[in-house]
């Protein structure tokens, strides 16, 4: 009570601190659209190079579009992309530019709000108020809704991607402890080391 991170940001936090190395060895971390309080926990590992951006954020280290990546191929073990896909125009594009810059082995976090009653994502390009996004897609700055397929699209762009239900393998007591969403699957994206390959989008 009163830590002031969301219980995405404590899922994640959690998820890396008992299941990963992150915190372990060396390692260089993408952050995209930084949440606050997990920021605050990755800047404080001595052993991560860490570097945040955001397409418009005081929180971010670097200002960037997702959609271009400024930094070289195989620059990062690891990204961290929460809830940023909704909101970009072409995902497919942003999907592939996290997959460049990450290094063969490396791996993210790459989540989205996905409604699970849809097969497939729902999205229309000629829909561009805020009102009628707000209608049709639940948020004013959202451009799609994601669907069951997300972990397609994913994967589309090269990535492996393991679907992994942490929050349903803790005990009620860690659960209630962290006030963590039992629904909330994390979608661990990999970029596999054997048949390395460039994907052109």
């Amino acid at each position: 009570p009163g830590c002031n991170s969301s219980n995405r940001e404590r899922l994640y936090y959690l998820y890396l601190k008992e299941e990963t190395d992150v915190f372990v060895n060396k390692k260089n971390l993408l952050h995209v659209a930084p949440e606050k309080k997990l920021q605050q926990k990755l800047k404080k590992a001595m052993n991560i190079n860490y570097i945040s951006v955001d397409i418009n954020s005081p929180l971010a280290m670097f200002d960037m579009d997702i959609q271009d990546i400024f930094f070289p191929d195989k620059s990062f073990d690891i990204v961290i992309c929460s809830h940023v896909l909704e909101h970009v125009p072409d995902d497919v594009k942003a999907m592939s530019e996290l997959f460049r810059v990450l290094k063969p082995g490396g791996w993210g976090i790459i989540q989205v709000p996905i409604s699970m009653s849809l097969d497939s994502t729902y999205e229309d390009a000629s829909i561009v108020s805020g009102e009628d996004r707000g209608k049709y897609f639940g948020q004013k700055d959202h451009v799609r809704i994601y669907a069951k397929d997300y972990k397609d699209r994913l994967e589309s762009v090269g990535f492996k991607v393991d679907v992994v239900k942490y929050a349903e393998g803790l005990s009620d007591r860690c659960r209630n402890k962290y006030s963590l969403e039992l629904k909330e699957d994390l979608y661990i994206s990999r970029k596999s080391t054997d048949n390395y390959f460039l994907c052109f989008v």
